[in-house]
């Protein structure tokens, strides 16, 4: 994947996601500068920047502890920045867990934040009953952080799930260029997950996550 085929027309989609320039407003050079400066883009801006690569990560938090095996306890978590050159689907980063590829993380711009989604599949590359939840930003957020309250059709679709705890979910994600990302899960009830990835220390690319192209 190429960050420069994906940085330019990250610009272009805030732009129109704003409305674009009227006739009688500011210069267009003026108008992309404070495009490029929203919160948002430059969250993505940031994250497109180590597109095609891949990172490994550690849990850092994961409270209260679980009564049963926890799925990502003892794996090998990797993050792969892809899907960079086409960016009307959303910047895609897979989360590989040991040897299961079925969770991408999917972000888009929508016309004032960002959208997050969990897109789910089985190895057969069908959808998982429970997939493309998540929620959009209630704020401006900053360049470093933002945070995904969980929204409505989620909500249905956990309580129709029978995933009660679910339905009070924030999620968030950190990223430091060149240093760390951070993925965050946390509810009122004291329950926080989060994973961090060196990204000073790319590793070698994983497979493609179950239902993707290639």
């Amino acid at each position: 994947m190429k960050n420069h085929t994906f940085l330019p027309l990250l610009l272009l989609l805030a732009a129109c996601s704003h409305g674009g320039p009227a006739a009688d407003s500011a210069p267009a050079a003026s108008t992309a500068t404070d495009v490029a400066q929203a919160p948002a883009d430059a969250f993505l801006a940031a994250i497109a920047r180590h597109c095609g690569q891949a990172y490994a990560g550690r849990i850092v938090a994961n409270a209260p502890a679980s009564a049963t095996p926890d799925p990502f306890e003892g794996k090998a978590l990797v993050m792969h920045v892809r899907g960079c050159d086409e960016p009307a689907r959303g910047l895609r980063i897979p989360f590989h867990v040991g040897d299961d590829h079925s969770r991408t993380w999917v972000l888009t711009r929508t016309g004032d934040g960002l959208r997050l989604k969990h897109d789910h599949r089985h190895a057969d590359g069908s959808p998982d009953p429970v997939t493309m939840y998540g929620g959009d930003t209630a704020d401006a957020g900053s360049a470093t952080r933002q945070a995904f309250p969980v929204d409505a059709g989620s909500v249905a679709m956990f309580e129709r799930e029978g995933l009660k705890a679910s339905v009070v979910n924030t999620w968030a994600m950190e990223i430091e260029p060149g240093r760390r990302f951070l993925y965050e899960l946390a509810r009122p009830d004291g329950r926080l997950f989060q994973v961090e990835f060196d990204l000073s220390a790319p590793v070698a690319l994983p497979p493609a996550p179950w239902g993707a192209d290639s």
